[in-house]
């Protein structure tokens, strides 16, 4: 585990594994997640040789909360510099789901940072509502917090058929926090969700930064997603042709959760193709098939 300077002294937390000298690739949650949500996927890589860093976003897990309660796009892409810094300033692998997606997306397409490649879990400039509108209702669950891990998991379960819940449920701890009500709370800051939405002024933004990538990028959907639709993953790839695209059947919008084992290969052969853990980065072998088994506005999980 690690600690970095944020943006205003923030503190952001940290995992690593695998070879310290090898690519490295940093990998970004969604919103309302931890880096947890990583553990799988960045095992497999520091397996292969890479240097794979999970860390929690601002107000997330165990990086600190804003004290000014700002967690804007901008704000979440000036974090990611201060990281990127801390490690050396070496170019990175961008992976981001969700919110993470969205963050690396603008990081890359605004000329923020210059990474060898970007892979994108289920989030494209234009999202569906009602599965936004699902997320934010599962993310307003018990404000006043959950009497024991049961109700945490009933919770998760409800939102999240497709995953078998687990017998055991300490793993939930990771992902909140015990509060001194004796309740458990999510690991994020209430204010999180308190910021601007402006879907129409975020797509936008996030079209043209689509447009201006031309490092290897990989798209992948989860084929059960409510969030990223086939009609959004088809229109990402119009705005950047070049780009790779996987489409995880049986995965919902938690992509690497639900089929770590078809992400993590897919991930694992896209790095290979473009920044080998030995030599100089290759063009991409572009291919479009599907493979079955500005302004500080607050993005999406």
């Amino acid at each position: 585990m690690h600690f970095w300077p944020g943006v205003g002294g923030i503190n952001i937390a940290g995992d690593s594994w695998g070879n310290p000298n090898g690519p490295l690739v940093l990998l970004q949650h969604g919103g309302g997640q931890t880096r947890h949500a990583w553990k799988g996927t960045a095992e497999l890589l520091g397996e292969v040789g890479y240097h794979a860093v999970a860390f929690d976003a601002r107000g997330h897990g165990d990086s600190d909360w804003a004290p000014d309660g700002l967690y804007g796009q901008d704000v979440m892409v000036q974090d990611l510099k201060c990281v990127i810094a801390a490690l050396g300033h070496r170019r990175p692998v961008l992976v981001g789901a969700s919110m993470g997606g969205g963050t690396s997306l603008v990081a890359v397409g605004e000329d923020h940072v210059d990474a060898t490649a970007l892979i994108m879990v289920d989030i494209a400039p234009r999202i569906e509502t009602d599965g936004i509108d699902k997320i934010q209702a599962f993310m307003s669950q018990k404000p006043e917090g959950f009497s024991s891990l049961e109700e945490v998991a009933e919770a998760i379960g409800n939102y999240q058929p497709q995953r078998v819940r687990p017998k055991n449920l300490d793993g939930l701890v990771k992902n909140i926090r015990l509060g001194a009500d004796g309740k458990y709370h999510w690991h994020w800051d209430p204010l999180f969700r308190a910021g601007t939405r402006d879907l129409g002024r975020r797509e936008q933004r996030l079209e043209a930064c689509a447009r201006h990538l031309s490092l290897p990028t990989l798209l992948v959907r989860g084929g059960l997603s409510d969030v990223l639709s086939e009609a959004g993953a088809q229109h990402f790839l119009s705005l950047c042709p070049s780009s790779e695209y996987v489409n995880v059947t049986n995965a919902g919008h938690m992509v690497a959760g639900d089929r770590n084992d078809i992400f993590g290969t897919a991930v694992i052969d896209f790095l290979a193709r473009n920044v080998p853990v030995q030599g100089e980065p290759k063009h991409p072998a572009h291919s479009s098939k599907g493979v079955a088994p500005g302004e500080d506005i607050n993005d999406v999980p």
